[in-house]
């Protein structure tokens, strides 16, 4: 019991002196003098102004704004780049027509589309679930199309010599193979939606996590900044994690293969 008591501990220890050391930190340097407290200021003032915007509900509303359209915008991502990574995979007459335009767009920041998916789109709900659609497809649909051509040739001959028609050779043996592979896509979009979306609320917007920030540092409200940013920070972690909760759920990843 003493010896399980000990091993809960030092896990416990592990997980939050990294976190427990950067919030000390943060809480010195303003006290101090080192930086600046009136544009970086302590930890503990941070913490009480973001505690106010939980409570009169100005966090939360705009946390969701963010959540549904990042949510919108991966799923809508994931069901547009899984097929097209597959038949790119498994045509290679598909694969060299589309090359050159994928490889093209591939290597263009989405922020540097944001004005023009703004002025084409405007301002409103479309524009931005379009930002965050072209920022997570391309980490889903390379990884899709890695994953697929990652299977083993042997697997599929084993498929093909069973008698299995293309479309359960599809559904029975490539699609759970390469599941894991564009799992691991879907949580590298993850992260690339929440950068490009705070970006494309900071224009034009009425709520969201990027609207927030944007109206905070305009009005010099800076506890109140940094502690949107660290909702932010929090949403991301938490999205993360249930994300990948959710993979080890359904037997897409295996916590030993990631821990």
């Amino acid at each position: 019991m003493a010896r399980r008591s000990v091993q809960i501990t030092a896990q416990l220890l592990k997980y939050t002196l990294a976190p427990a050391l950067f919030v000390l930190t943060w809480e010195m340097l303003p006290r101090l003098g080192i930086v600046n407290p009136v544009f970086f200021p302590p930890f503990s003032r941070v913490a009480q102004a973001g505690w106010h915007l939980t409570v009169t509900g100005v966090l939360p509303r705009n946390a969701c704004a963010s959540i549904m359209r990042a949510v919108t915008g991966l799923c809508l991502a994931t069901v547009i780049a899984v097929p097209l990574g597959m038949l790119i995979s498994a045509s290679r007459t598909v694969s060299d027509m589309l090359s050159p335009l994928l490889e093209a767009f591939r290597n263009t920041a989405p922020l540097a589309l944001l004005p023009v998916i703004t002025l084409v789109l405007g301002i409103g709900e479309v524009s931005k679930v379009t930002m965050v659609v072209y920022a997570a497809f391309w980490p889903i649909l390379l990884n899709t199309i890695s994953g697929v051509r990652g299977v083993d040739p042997v697997i599929i001959k084993a498929g093909r010599a069973m008698g299995l028609s293309p479309a359960n050779l599809l559904l029975r043996i490539t699609l759970p193979a390469t599941l894991p592979t564009i799992f691991t896509g879907v949580r590298l979009a993850l992260a690339a939606t929440f950068l490009v979306l705070i970006a494309a609320e900071m224009v034009g917007a009425r709520a969201g996590l990027g609207y927030y920030l944007n109206v905070a540092q305009a009005n010099f409200q800076i506890p109140e900044m940094y502690a949107g940013i660290l909702a932010l920070s929090g949403l991301g972690l938490l999205s993360n994690g249930l994300l990948f909760w959710a993979g080890v759920r359904l037997r897409i990843v295996q916590w030993r293969n990631v821990k």
